[in-house]
């Protein structure tokens, strides 16, 4: 017996609110199979507000607001079946995110988790990275957004170590981050995987999906530290116009691809790896599987 269900995601970062909508089909006799039937990407910089100035403004509230109506309609016309809307670190920072929370839930009938970095980590790993983590080997997985970077360090197929930095591209952006900051990440990072002799990096995030698009490469195929090295370098020869212009990117995304490309290359410096695999998943897939993995 066949069965077919849709399930969607909503993940409001610090950077961007995206819907992900997803296809589940349960075969008898195969396993089951997850596929992205829309993705919906709106670039409300919500951290911009709240790393500043401590509240979401109500501007940005207000098209927060209207996305979460658009995706409520969306949700209804594919018959999704469950769903569940995820706010990151803007939202866990903001001191109005609680009223906010209650007026969106009274007004579109969409109810806000608010998870912490721990959570965040713990979604993320629950998407196909199985597929790519292979037992033998040792991996530091990365995720990059505006407000905050998740790192979960694998071993043995297993996790070991998993903390969440407030080190975001867009608090990178505001001058909102310390040298004490930056000085914590590396100690943490160089401490955890100072063990291993040789360990590989998985990266997410936005920036980091571009960039492997960008390479050309093969899918499954790891982009090298010189390749990330050069390509950081060619981003900051260029202007924040030019990058737009010569590397086709969006405005949303011009600016803070530099700091997401320095995250992630301390990140590759302090762990000694040498390469990083860039399977193109996130918090939205984790939050799908999550779901299923719940009701399953």
């Amino acid at each position: 017996m066949l069965s077919i269900k849709k399930y969607a995601a909503i993940d409001i970062g610090s950077n961007a609110v995206r819907l992900l909508i997803s296809t589940i089909t349960e075969p008898a006799d195969k396993p089951v199979t997850f596929k992205k039937t829309s993705l919906v990407r709106v670039p409300i910089r919500l951290g911009q507000d709240v790393f500043v100035n401590d509240y979401i403004s109500d501007y940005n509230f207000s098209r927060m607001k209207q996305t979460l109506k658009a995706f409520q309609l969306l949700m209804n016309c594919h018959n999704v079946e469950k769903y569940r809307a995820c706010a990151t670190s803007a939202m866990r920072d903001a001191k109005n995110s609680k009223a906010l929370v209650e007026d969106i839930k009274a007004d579109t009938d969409i109810h806000i988790e608010i998870i912490d970095g721990n959570d965040e980590a713990a979604i993320i790993a629950t998407t196909d990275l199985h597929q790519l983590i292979q037992t033998e080997k040792s991996y530091i997985y990365v995720d990059v957004g505006g407000g905050s970077t998740e790192i979960t360090i694998y071993y043995n197929g297993k996790t070991v170590a998993s903390k969440s930095f407030n080190l975001g591209t867009v608090r990178l952006l505001n001058n909102l981050v310390s040298e004490t900051d930056w000085e914590q990440f590396r100690l943490w990072i160089k401490e955890q995987t100072k063990s291993f002799s040789k360990i590989e990096m998985i990266g997410s995030g936005g920036n980091i999906n571009h960039i492997f698009k960008a390479s050309a490469k093969k899918t499954g195929k790891p982009l090298s530290f010189f390749y990330l090295s050069s390509y950081y370098q060619l981003l900051k020869s260029l202007t924040y116009e030019e990058r737009i212009a010569q590397l086709d990117m969006n405005q949303d995304r011009a600016d803070v691809i530099v700091p997401a490309t320095e995250i992630y290359l301390t990140a590759m410096k302090y762990s000694k790896a040498r390469s990083i695999h860039v399977p193109k998943i996130g918090l939205s897939d984790g939050i799908i599987k999550s779901m299923y993995n719940e009701n399953n």
